[in-house]
């Protein structure tokens, strides 16, 4: 292991973005009672709507418990709805209702904005590097994830 001080930084600053991330996009979507933690289901949900609760956890990394309570929740506020499976009634598929798809376009403002406020002091090869780097660090933490379960 590093002794490196310097690796702290970098968890600290992950750790900041990640954070501020989180109360920038509360706070952008607030007034429609949605959090930064159920905003990641609707983005994939807009690209595979009628997945299983099951292929959402495992697409978005999340135990099933995660997955259910952000289902229930935007399930609650009418953005989402759960049917169950024909072939299998012991599976729930989600789809998005036409309140939750009103919000797409919104959502992915929020979201648009925010990377922008990240990357606007840096030049286009450093986005891409950038890019790069963050993508091989989230392939490392989901390897060292694996490991460790």
């Amino acid at each position: 292991m590093s002794q490196d001080p310097n690796c702290f930084k970098l968890s600290k600053s992950i750790s900041m973005i990640y954070r501020n991330g989180k109360a920038y996009i509360d706070q952008a979507m607030s007034h429609h009672n949605i959090s930064s933690g159920q905003y990641i289901f609707l983005f994939y949900l807009f690209n595979h709507n009628g997945s299983t609760q099951d292929q959402i956890s495992k697409a978005l990394d999340m135990d099933k418990a995660t997955t259910t309570r952000a289902v229930q929740k935007l399930e609650s506020i009418g953005l989402v709805r759960r049917e169950r499976n024909s072939d299998d009634h012991r599976i729930n598929n989600v789809f998005i209702t036409e309140e939750g798809n009103a919000l797409r376009k919104e959502l992915y403002k929020v979201a648009m904005d925010w990377d922008d406020l990240l990357l606007q002091k840096l030049t286009p090869d450093e986005r891409s590097t950038l890019q790069k780097l963050i993508g091989k660090l989230s392939e490392n933490s989901k390897t060292h994830k694996k490991q460790t379960i």
